[in-house]
């Protein structure tokens, strides 16, 4: 996705950060902040690019209903559950998320806070890369539910050269669709990549260190697994031979992984 399909640049500076959106809310001093649930709306054709540093506390970005949007270069951190994920993208297509960085804490319940990035309701074209996903609870879901197969059917997400760390569960999960994972280093998390209830992986070049469940199914799910490395743990889910992702790529050697995704991966830009 190129930059210069996006026909509708609208910027202003919101901490740093240049981006479209509609307004955000009054701002709250410090002893209600927490109490607060923000959200601002992303429109198609639009671009959100954070200069260094830019970063979003308690303030979450929804994707729904658009298209040819770039979210790049952001920090955001500690969206409350009543706001939703940090970043919900629903409904959309050709979506770009690049070098973000994702995070709450685990010091409250599963619940305070919701996912950080999930991609739901038919999303297609979307592609996850250089990002750093870390210390929550439940980290990227694709796919509603387990009855929405006439939507998320048409699923279609990359995932590639990402830091998932210390997170307890989704990473990610997908139900049904199609997704393309390479290239991420998977560390400390208690659980791995789960393909659920017909969902088609292409997984390829990852490193997971201390993952017990680094790839498995749940309700047939199924993974077409190559060259990675699961760091002693298995690789239990049901096989596929799907591998048609429609684009080129070039796959880094797994042994070079975890240095590159250390080095790029988070809001590490210069804009």
């Amino acid at each position: 996705m190129r930059s210069s399909t996006f026909i509708s640049y609208l910027l202003f500076l919101f901490f740093g950060l240049f981006a479209l959106v509609s307004a955000l809310p009054e701002p709250v001093d410090d002893s209600t902040r927490e109490l607060v649930a923000r959200v601002v709306k992303v429109g198609s054709n639009t671009s959100l690019l954070g200069k260094s540093g830019a970063t979003l506390t308690g303030v979450g970005l929804r994707v729904i209903d658009v298209s040819n949007v770039i979210i790049r270069n952001l920090k955001i951190n500690k969206v409350l559950a009543d706001a939703g994920d940090h970043i919900g993208v629903q409904a959309a297509n050709r979506i770009w998320v690049d070098s973000v960085e994702l995070w709450s804490d685990q010091d409250h319940d599963k619940d305070y806070y919701d996912g950080l990035l999930d991609i739901t309701h038919g999303v297609y074209a979307a592609s996850v890369t250089n990002s750093y996903l870390h210390d929550h609870w439940k980290g990227s879901l694709v796919g509603h539910s387990d009855s929405n197969e006439s939507e998320d059917k048409a699923i279609q997400v990359t995932y590639a050269l990402n830091k998932w760390q210390n997170l307890n569960s989704r990473t990610p999960s997908f139900r049904f669709g199609h997704g393309h994972i390479y290239n991420n280093y998977f560390v400390s998390n208690n659980d791995g990549i789960n393909t659920r209830v017909g969902a088609e992986l292409l997984v390829q070049n990852n490193v997971f260190e201390s993952v017990k469940k680094p790839l498995y199914s749940t309700d047939n799910g199924y993974a077409n697994a190559s060259g990675n490395d699961f760091g002693g743990a298995s690789n239990t889910a049901l096989t596929t031979s799907w591998n048609s992702v429609g684009y080129s790529y070039t796959l880094l050697a797994v042994g070079s992984v975890k240095s590159y995704v250390n080095t790029n991966a988070g809001a590490k830009l210069s804009l």
